[in-house]
């Protein structure tokens, strides 16, 4: 007897976990996620999320706190995907694959950090197709257009002393990195059982090299312009599905990303440091584990947990979080031809003392305290079949 269930869940799905970003790995905002590829039909998506950050701590050097250094954030996605016979589909899925937005409020010369920021945006169109071999195995690839500009400021004691015009420091450096945009690529394959809803879909993502046009300031005086190549990183999502009753669904995802080779180093930076990177992100894998039901023709929802592990002790003030575990709940109301579905996540963020290099010492030395923060995230969804 097939399985009952039908796509609704797995829309309430995408709505409830599209804001990534308050519970990914280093940078992660989307997961670059290419299951809309999977979706029975033709199907037109638009989701929209927002994250609420609270990433509070205590200076080091005593000269107070630090109330809420991540910025609030949204985050959208969008893809159209088509069936065109003889086993092979295609989807073109646009979203926002990374993203940082940090702000450290205080007086440089006082605090560690005070004035300390980070920003990245980036978009992404991935095209890709599918080719099903028989009803119980696929392949799918496709081609990714990323774009990336962001900008990083080095700013607090923690750096050295304010910037008089002779005494080294990089207390008060500034970096932008224009827009940019390069090609990568995907490619998987999938094991399916349809009268059981079963799905076993690995797809991975390639790295992409940018090139940008950069500029780098001190005190606001130009210091060097030049390029920065930076490498966005390869990674590896596993998505999992199958039924265990009628109506009843269980879901899960694994995603690892290999961050250690995304540095970096532009020419006055990496000059005043021995070839250090702005950058310090640990390969890391996130895994979650939820329940889909289909409680009525109209509607269904879904619970889902998750965790991020710990990484190692070298932790950045541009990310002044240690390991993630989260919860979310979704539904989704269908009526016929549109779907529409919206999910909150609440994040628990793990406690973390970002580091910096002593000046004097060169040793890496604790600079703040961040405990107790957490990360709410609400999306919603609107999906048309045709």
């Amino acid at each position: 007897m097939k399985l009952q269930y039908g796509a609704t869940s797995a829309l309430a799905l995408g709505a409830a976990l599209m804001a990534t970003g308050a519970s990914a790995i280093g940078i992660d905002r989307s997961n670059q996620d290419v299951t809309a590829i999977f979706e029975e039909g033709n199907v037109a998506e638009l989701s929209f999320g927002r994250v609420f950050p609270d990433l509070s701590g205590k200076d080091r050097g005593l000269a107070g706190d630090y109330d809420n250094v991540g910025e609030e954030f949204n985050n959208f996605s969008a893809s159209v995907k088509m069936d065109f016979g003889r086993g092979f589909s295609a989807a073109l899925i646009a979203d926002q694959p990374f993203g940082a937005d940090i702000l450290y409020e205080g007086d440089p010369g006082t605090t560690f950090f005070g004035g300390t920021s980070a920003n990245l945006d980036s978009t992404a169109l991935t095209l890709v197709g599918r080719y099903r071999i028989n009803e119980s195995f696929s392949l799918h690839a496709g081609v990714r257009r990323e774009t990336l500009e962001g900008a990083i400021t080095l700013s607090g004691r923690a750096y050295g002393p304010v910037f008089d015009g002779a005494t080294p420091t990089l207390n008060g450096y500034a970096v932008d990195l224009d827009e940019n945009s390069a090609n990568g690529y995907v490619i998987g394959a999938a094991y399916e059982k349809p009268e059981i809803a079963l799905r076993v879909a690995l797809t991975y993502n390639s790295a992409i090299e940018h090139d940008f046009d950069t500029t780098e300031s001190l005190a606001g005086n130009v210091v060097a312009s030049g390029t920065t190549t930076v490498e966005t990183p390869e990674s590896w999502n596993l998505d999992m599905q199958t039924g265990i009753a009628a109506n009843t669904l269980v879901f899960a995802n694994i995603r690892y990303a290999a961050y250690e080779d995304t540095l970096v180093s532009p020419d006055f930076f990496a000059g005043a440091t021995g070839g250090l990177s702005l950058t310090d992100i640990d390969d890391n894998y996130s895994a979650q584990i939820g329940l889909g039901r289909k409680f009525s023709d109209a509607f269904s929802g879904q619970i889902a947990v998750g965790v991020e592990p710990e990484g190692d002790e070298r932790i950045s003030p541009l990310d002044p979080t240690d390991g993630k575990g989260w919860v979310s709940l979704g539904g989704a109301y269908n009526m016929e031809a549109v779907t529409i579905s919206g999910g909150i996540r609440y994040t628990k963020l793990g406690d973390a003392s970002p580091q910096t290099r002593n000046p004097a010492t060169g040793l890496r030395e604790d600079r703040a305290d961040f405990t107790d923060s957490s990360a709410v995230a609400l999306g919603m969804s609107v999906a048309y079949r045709f």
